[in-house]
């Protein structure tokens, strides 16, 4: 079982075809960031200034909680968090710069696609196959790294920034920009680094990590989680926890993934000997 056309064609052919993925990749992005910009009553009300609003689902369930178990200060974002525009263009580029994320993230199924179709005529059959199940599980991901950071870490961060004083006498009145900025690149962190198991699958499919050498680096990689919780997160240890614990044990499962490949290698070996 050889290698399709692909490898025949030129180096100006392969940019070439390689446009075509990227014109329709940002075609896909300008569609849906179209339509985020139109429903942004549905962006912004609902969704992105959802885990400041006191019926939000997280915040409706801790302060169940709260009440269930005599513990007050789990009831949190009691009150809507009040926000302002300061500059003249801020809520007019805040929509555009929103809308353009809004359609990153929903076509990144689709533009992931795109990169495997222009990789996939340089594919064995077997790696087409593996490979379809790869966008799939890298979407499922992506889709749960900001389910996690939308309902569990951003009503968190919200709470715990848009409540810390260093002060009684300062009050927080938060900027549209700055609380924006905050939650949507806590939102799209956490997707990229739910791909982490993605990420290991590949490198160990082109041989640069194996099992053993993740075992190996697993206390640093321990390190570099909690460093990347630090960056994604509000200074406190239970966002931090909640951040962690999901990176850890993507990182085991890693672990896991890149010694079912090295296994199929020697299979492949083995039968091929």
């Amino acid at each position: 079982m050889g290698k399709t056309d692909r490898e025949e064609m030129s180096f100006l052919e392969h940019l070439e075809e390689l446009r075509w993925h990227l014109v329709r990749s940002f075609l896909y992005i300008f569609v849906f960031a179209v339509l985020a910009f139109i429903f942004k009553n549905i962006v912004f009300d609902v969704i992105l200034l959802g885990p400041g609003n006191p019926d939000f689902f997280t915040n409706q369930l801790l302060c169940g909680l709260a009440t269930d178990f005599n513990l007050p200060a789990l009831c949190i974002n009691k009150e809507q968090l009040s926000l302002q525009n300061i500059n003249m263009t801020g809520q007019f580029t805040t929509h555009l710069w929103i809308s353009f994320l809004a359609g990153i993230i929903v076509a990144f199924p689709l533009i992931f696609w795109e990169f495997w179709r222009f990789i996939k005529p340089a594919l064995y059959k077997e790696e087409v196959q593996h490979s379809r199940g790869a966008i799939f599980f890298a979407s499922i991901l992506f889709s749960i790294g900001i389910l996690f950071a939308y309902y569990v870490i951003s009503p968190l961060s919200v709470h715990f920034l848009g409540n810390y004083q260093v002060s009684d006498k300062v009050e927080n009145i938060v900027n549209l920009g700055s609380y924006i900025g905050t939650v949507s690149s806590i939102i799209l962190a956490s997707g990229i680094l739910f791909e982490l198991p993605m990420f290991i699958y590949f490198m160990s499919k082109v041989g640069l990590v194996t099992a053993d050498t993740l075992k190996k680096y697993r206390r640093h990689s321990v390190v570099v989680t909690l460093a990347l919780a630090a960056i994604i997160t509000p200074p406190d240890v239970i966002s931090q926890i909640l951040v962690c614990l999901p990176l850890i044990l993507l990182y085991e499962a890693g672990i896991i993934i890149a010694r079912g490949v090295e296994r199929k290698k020697q299979k492949e070996l083995a039968r091929m000997g």
